[in-house]
């Protein structure tokens, strides 16, 4: 039998007692990070995919540049500053996956929790050596920011397991353009769409969202790009300059219905979207490239 490294990380997913203190804390981001722009910033909207990733690249570089300088011969000086500078990045790295955290499913919570316990751990560890190096106690800071450093590998090792294994933050449709079915499909006479209501239809293996407003047709792929939530059982409204959209009903993010595009997250990756025609009263629907 293989042992897999990963088992401790699949075990986390399912321990149901770690469900309430998750609750809490996003309870808690949720009070001090609302919907809006700022939140929508801290997901990444702006930029296509998800912000915390890419900051997380600095705290974790500066804090293994200071443990390697620190068992390295010369002058050690350099890595109390790199210790300061990790400390520094680490609190916008650990505002942006608390964003994201807040808008995890239960099972990504779990891990997700403790992904940040352990960082908490580890930051308070540097910390303390930065505060041993201070009053000249280099070893005793040394030793210190070694056990920060594998507390680190802990944390790091878990937000891996959320982004690759449980595919937190990942766009969840990105995979549509590759199994829908080339050309067109035919989804059915127009009189049996619903005016002003979504529905739920297939293109091949692809569901898809389909409405019928204003002598338009509109549709998008169903399953949103965040987290796969229903989008045919969301809320359709205009926005304040008058686009016609849809809002998740899951983690509440936001599709412009003309062109997939998200108005609000947390979903960062657009929605893929079909082009349609009626045609002998039918209505066809091809992917748009």
């Amino acid at each position: 039998m293989r042992l897999r490294v990963d088992e401790p990380a699949h075990a986390l997913e399912k321990q149901a007692g770690l469900d309430q203190p998750a609750g809490l804390y996003a309870a808690a981001i949720e009070k001090v990070l609302p919907r809006g722009p700022v939140r929508d910033a801290l997901h990444g909207v702006w930029l296509g995919h998800p912000l915390h990733p890419a900051l997380v690249q600095l705290p974790v570089g500066a804090f293994a540049s200071a443990v390697i300088l620190d068992w390295l011969p010369g002058d050690r000086r350099d890595a109390d500053t790199l210790l300061a500078v990790g400390l520094l990045a680490s609190v916008p790295a650990a505002v942006t996956g608390a964003a994201d955290y807040s808008q995890g499913q239960p099972d990504q919570q779990r891990v997700g929790l403790v992904h940040a316990a352990a960082n908490g751990v580890a930051s308070l560890l540097y910390l303390g050596s930065l505060a041993q190096r201070r009053r000249g106690r280099r070893t005793a800071g040394r030793l210190t920011a070694l056990a920060g450093f594998a507390v680190s590998g802990i944390a790091a090792s878990l937000g891996g397991h959320l982004s690759f294994s449980m595919a937190m933050g990942a766009n969840r449709a990105e995979g549509v353009p590759d199994v829908v079915p080339s050309g067109s499909t035919d989804l059915g006479p127009l009189t049996e769409l619903p005016e002003g209501e979504a529905v739920r239809r297939m293109i091949g293996p692809v569901p898809v969202m389909v409405l019928r407003q204003d002598d338009a047709v509109h549709v998008l792929a169903d399953q949103c790009s965040h987290a796969d939530g229903p989008l045919h059982q969301g809320t359709v409204s205009r926005d304040a300059a008058g686009e016609l959209c849809v809002e998740c009903p899951w983690h509440g993010s936001v599709f412009a219905l003309a062109d997939g595009a998200v108005r609000r997250g947390p979903a960062t990756a657009d929605q893929p979207v079909f082009d349609t025609q009626v045609v002998g009263g039918r209505v066809q629907a091809t992917l748009r490239s």
